[in-house]
């Protein structure tokens, strides 16, 4: 199965984006897996973040098949240790979906259509990280869990 990760905006931060590059190449030797950012809505600053929030589900909603598995990572969402997230991540790769899609939000979170047509949400912790770290973490955490179900000898528990 494909997956994908669709970050909305892009990252400001050089050592951010060199961090997620480490572990989107990690990646590929155990999936196929591609990270896409979506662009920057237009004119973001003059709308309200209820409306900016509707334009970026619009976009999201646009690159989701029906046949592909919906992901948010959203502070609401489900909280794992690596390890029960690896098995997690397990399961998620053995349902029919076409194609495993994570998305990490814009700074104000999800539109209601969205949250509406996800098959899950994801948490990765209680605290709260900025959109752009999220991304990081979140790669990392997903290379983690991939070397745990390997059996490699990345994760020491």
């Amino acid at each position: 199965m494909k997956v994908q990760v669709y970050y909305v905006g892009k990252t400001s931060e050089k050592y951010l984006r060199e961090g997620e590059a480490i572990y989107q190449k990690r990646l590929r030797h155990y999936l196929p897996i591609s990270f896409d950012i979506l662009p920057d809505i237009r004119n973001a600053g003059k709308l309200s973040s209820e409306a900016l929030k509707e334009k970026e589900g619009e976009l999201i909603l646009s690159k989701v098949n029906n046949e592909d598995g919906l992901i948010l990572l959203d502070e609401g969402g489900k909280r794992f240790t690596s390890v029960k997230f690896s098995a997690w991540i397990d399961r998620q790769l053995q349902m029919p979906y076409r194609r495993l899609i994570f998305v990490v939000g814009g700074a104000f979170g999800f539109s209601d259509a969205v949250y509406q047509r996800a098959n899950g949400k994801l948490s990765l912790s209680d605290m709260t990280f900025s959109h752009q770290m999220i991304r990081l973490f979140f790669a990392e955490q997903l290379y983690r869990g991939m070397s745990i179900l390997r059996g490699e000898k990345y994760h020491n528990e």
